[in-house]
């Protein structure tokens, strides 16, 4: 009996622990997991997150790994040990004791509350004057339109890649700071990219890190070297391509690893006030578009101009013009930025209109339709290495453009679209049999380097391998430091010439059987010109009036705002400018501009080939 009844003893006991263990496991936290594993590392959902879904997916205070920086210089210098026993004297003997002391905590926590409530007010230098600028519709007193947003409770990603852009980063902080307020610190995650900066970035981010965690925003903030040694043998779309897809990551881990899923990305450049921004987002959603970019200008010779025209073409594949603020004041609408008649029209109404690809500073774009859907961003592989002998092949005139990795991302938009189309379809279509079209393959068109010379044949082989380089402990002077983007702007010569179609040559004329783009389902890719993007020096209110004239304006009405919303919707170009950056050299290399075939139907045969 004495033996039974210590067997049934055991077995409970056993029964108990395993009970225990079971309650354990199952209620753990993920968070609890982040004291084995990296602090910086996502985590993988708990069954804990699992079970507690009303709660925040984003609540920075819960789950500690949603702030991380990475890649920080952490070097020890003369002065290391004299900085850190003066403030852990000072935290000992006099913040501790007032944190933790019963008379004096509420005190403390006063102080974390209004020092959070006077953050919450940060504008920034530029930014606080967003408010009193002109804006067309009235934009300024449409707060309770973007109220429609924050109800949605959405998520929001800001992607940041910044180079040597000190003098942008307190105004972007400050706009960040804004949209927190807006929609809320638990919808926000926020990820900066400090790519191989030699100026005050790396402080200022330290600034950022300081901010955003007293906030509660969700961040990762991290440092990484350039590619190369040997700037000439740096290729800049490759660069750009490796950025941004790094600024990605967090994205990509937090819906692999958490199941969060953004509602849209907001990638930030230069100067752009907040409420431009939400408007943005607001046309992005009413039109489902997979793109919706802002206009960005730069303070050229005493005017401002229109830049990023590397990255911007319109609906018929042309480049935009170098126009001035004040086009418009000109009556003519030959002078506007986008050289399409419709695009142009729109422009002059301050609407959104259609292009075939853009960035322009500040944008937004819908994840579901590029990076969820295995979209990133890309680059020409052949291009040639300019440390290397020229004594390599020379490119076939219908070689793929080696332009910026933004152009290669909106053309992996439109191919994109058309085969979910055809996926939506019932029956896949048998692309060969199809009518039979005439195509005439394009020939170069010689033109001017329009970044400074280099407009001699096509050249180039890939070069040698890059290969990424470690740290330097020694400064290097960066020659496009405080240039910011509208480097490709300001100093290019102000030449409007778009190459020309290739003239029909009966000879050169190829049978081909192709469907036509205007076939296609097509990529909604938008420009909103009420979006404006500035940079270092460029007087706000000075281009408000140039773009939009003054305040007192009647013709901005709710009728013309409701043509925000597009009816139709082209398709891609049979060809597009292709301004190419054929060598290596970093960002001020020599670009060539040739006008290059465009053909969806191609594309996806040449995609299918590769996937066999």
């Amino acid at each position: 009996m004495a033996i039974a009844l210590r067997r049934r003893t055991l077995l409970r006991l056993i029964f108990l622990g395993g009970l225990v263990f079971l309650v354990r496991s199952f209620f753990s936290s993920s968070s609890s997991a982040s004291s084995v594993t990296d602090p910086t590392e996502i985590q993988k959902q708990g069954v804990l997150d699992l079970v507690k879904r009303g709660e925040k997916a984003l609540d920075a205070r819960k789950y500690k790994f949603l702030q991380a920086r990475l890649g920080r210089d952490d070097r020890e210098d003369l002065f290391s040990d004299v900085i850190k026993d003066g403030y852990m004297d000072y935290w000992d003997r006099f913040q501790k004791p007032y944190m933790t002391g019963h008379e004096t905590s509420h005190m403390d926590a006063q102080s974390v509350l209004s020092a959070i409530e006077q953050l919450l007010t940060l504008n920034g230098w530029v930014a606080a004057l967003c408010p009193t600028l002109t804006r067309p519709f009235s934009q300024n007193k449409y707060e309770e339109a973007h109220e429609d947003l924050v109800k949605q409770n959405h998520l929001y990603y800001v992607g940041m890649v910044i180079h040597s852009a000190d003098h942008f980063l307190i105004d972007q902080l400050a706009v960040i700071v804004q949209l927190a307020k807006r929609f809320g610190t638990s919808n926000l995650f926020v990820s900066m990219l400090d790519y191989d900066s030699s100026d005050s970035t790396e402080t200022l981010t330290d600034l950022c890190e300081a901010v955003l965690t007293l906030l509660g925003v969700p961040f990762r903030i991290r440092r990484v070297p350039g590619m190369t040694f040997d700037p000439a043998a740096a290729y800049y779309p490759l660069e750009e391509a490796h950025a941004r897809n790094l600024a990605l990551e967090p994205l990509h881990e937090l819906y692999e690893k958490r199941n969060i899923k953004f509602h849209r990305v907001i990638w930030l450049k230069g100067f752009t006030c907040p409420n431009d921004i939400l408007e943005t987002i607001k046309i992005s959603v009413s039109n489902e578009a997979a793109m919706v970019c802002g206009m960005d200008w730069a303070e050229h010779n005493g005017f401002f101009i229109f830049s990023d025209r590397w990255r911007t073409r319109d609906i018929n594949g042309d480049q935009f013009r170098q126009s001035k603020s004040s086009s418009l004041s000109d009556s003519s609408l030959i002078s506007v930025p986008p050289r399409d008649v419709e695009a142009a029209k729109r422009y002059a109404q301050h609407l959104p209109f259609q292009v075939f690809c853009c960035e322009s500073g500040t944008h937004v774009v819908d994840p579901a339709q590029s990076y969820y859907a295995g979209i990133s961003y890309r680059a020409g592989d052949d291009f040639h290495n300019a440390t290397l002998p020229k004594d390599v092949n020379i490119r076939p005139p219908d070689a793929k453009c080696l332009d910026s990795t933004q152009a290669w991302f909106c053309r992996d938009l439109w191919v994109a679209k058309a085969r979910e189309g055809m996926k939506d379809l019932e029956q896949e279509p048998d692309l060969s049999e199809v009518p039979q079209m005439k195509k005439r393959e394009p020939e170069p068109i010689p033109q001017a380097a329009e970044g400074g010379g280099g407009g001699g044949k096509p050249a180039a082989a890939p070069g040698g391998p890059i290969a990424f380089r470690k740290p330097q402990n020694n400064r290097k002077i960066d020659a496009d430091a405080n240039a910011g983007s509208d480097y490709d702007a300001s100093d290019l010569p102000q030449n409007d010439d778009v190459p020309s179609s290739p003239d029909d040559d009966e000879d050169q004329q190829q049978t081909k059987l192709t469907i036509p783009n205007s076939v296609f389902l097509p990529a909604r890719i938008l420009v909103n010109p009420r979006c404006v993007t500035t940079y270092a020096g460029v007087s706000h209110t000075q281009l408000a009036l140039d773009l939009f004239g003054p305040p007192d304006r009647e013709d901005r009405d709710d009728e013309i705002k409701k043509k925000d919303v597009l009816e139709d919707w082209e398709g891609a170009p049979n060809s597009f400018v292709c301004q190419e950056q054929q060598t290596t050299g970093g960002r001020r290399a020599p670009k060539n501009q040739r006008r290059l075939g465009f053909s969806i139907h191609q594309e996806l045969e040449e995609r299918e080939s590769l996937a066999i």
